[in-house]
């Protein structure tokens, strides 16, 4: 037998016992070709995706975008399909990146917070997907309500231009269908991996989003928070002072803090000291974390006021909040009864 028919015999071969195994062997020596394959070229390889497939994509309204689990946890969404599920064309260099940077250095420079984004789009992830083949692009997935909170505050204070308008559209049916840490249950979900957490994600939202030492205070809760509460309620608002209803911080639980992760209030509560007379002595703000939890407070809280400027009255703006901020752990009914009122707060009091 000759070398040409020997090699045809054995890949032959090699086809047959490659269809005798199951779908998680094929996968795992796919991987392993690839990760031998980026060692013998002297690169550092990517890393392993665990969980999800290209028909298997993140859903949020008509919006796809590819989404992986890695095996080292980290949620991650293609780079590609980040980029335009926010509306922008794909291209403009590798894997289109630079095009959304752009997009933020010139909201940077128009006075927008941009919260450091364009460091973590510098620094895509590279992973091989679950079924193998070629490296892809990616960013771990709660990059994606900070985006969508720079350009719906842009679009807020005035800064989008009008052909930019539609992306700030699709960030706001983005970010409608998560609230600040539901991106990673809606990623799991979409990737099958919901099955495979671990027992104690609570206790790991919880560290992330709560300090163990209380934080200097930084003013976290702008004008325009409080303005459009006094609006929606007909009272009548004065810049002068910093005075306010009190009902207002029972509001600010329900509106901010029970929806902004699991747990998270109770834990606040629990932690930050009380004084002779019961009272916290410090703000909820000043229990959450720097680098996580203050941030995704001030990205609740952009979304929030969008919602109350959109909003002709306080009751459309609570069915609203309960429709696109739902609560956790709190199951919602709708059509919501015509005398609804935040749970943690009586009937809209008069003006003080």
């Amino acid at each position: 037998m000759d070398d040409t028919k020997q090699q045809k015999d054995g890949a032959k071969g090699g086809r047959v016992r490659a269809k005798r195994l199951d779908p998680a062997k094929r996968r795992d020596i796919a991987q392993l070709a690839a990760m031998t394959r980026w060692a013998g070229e002297g690169k550092s390889p990517p890393v392993l995706a665990k969980y999800g497939a290209p028909d298997r994509p993140l859903k949020i309204g008509s919006i796809e975008i590819p989404c992986y689990v890695l095996a080292d946890g980290r949620r991650v969404l293609a780079q590609r399909g980040l980029q335009s599920g926010i509306g922008l064309s794909e291209g403009g260099g590798f894997d289109g990146a630079p095009r959304m940077m752009k997009l933020l250095r010139d909201l940077r420079e128009k006075g927008i917070n941009i919260r450091e984004l364009t460091a973590r789009l510098e620094s895509p992830i590279r992973f091989i997907p679950p079924h193998g083949g070629n490296q892809a692009h990616g960013y771990e997935a709660t990059i994606l309500p900070d985006v969508c909170a720079v350009i719906l505050e842009a679009r807020l204070a005035g800064k989008l231009r009008p052909k930019q308008e539609r992306l700030a559209e699709n960030c706001a049916v983005l970010q409608h269908g998560f609230a600040t840490v539901g991106i990673i249950a809606l990623v799991d979900e979409a990737t099958g991996y919901q099955e495979f957490r671990a027992r104690d994600a609570l206790a790991q939202i919880l560290e992330k989003f709560v300090a163990k030492e209380i934080q200097p205070w930084v003013s976290t809760f702008k004008p325009d928070y409080y303005r459009e509460i006094f609006r929606l309620n007909n009272w009548k608002y004065d810049d002068t002072t910093s005075a306010r209803p009190s009902v207002i911080g029972h509001w600010t639980n329900n509106i901010v803090y029970r929806r902004l992760a699991p747990g998270v209030l109770d834990e606040l509560r629990r932690i930050i000291p009380r004084d002779e007379n019961g009272r916290l002595k410090y703000k909820l703000a000043q229990g959450l974390t720097r680098d996580h939890g203050h941030p995704k407070l001030e990205a609740h809280l952009v979304g929030v006021t969008m919602l109350m400027k959109y909003s002709p009255d306080w009751r459309t703006f609570m069915e609203r909040l309960d429709r696109e901020y739902p609560q956790y752990g709190k199951d919602m009914l709708l059509p919501f009864p015509r005398d609804y009122a935040p749970p943690d707060a009586p009937t809209s009091p008069t003006a003080p």
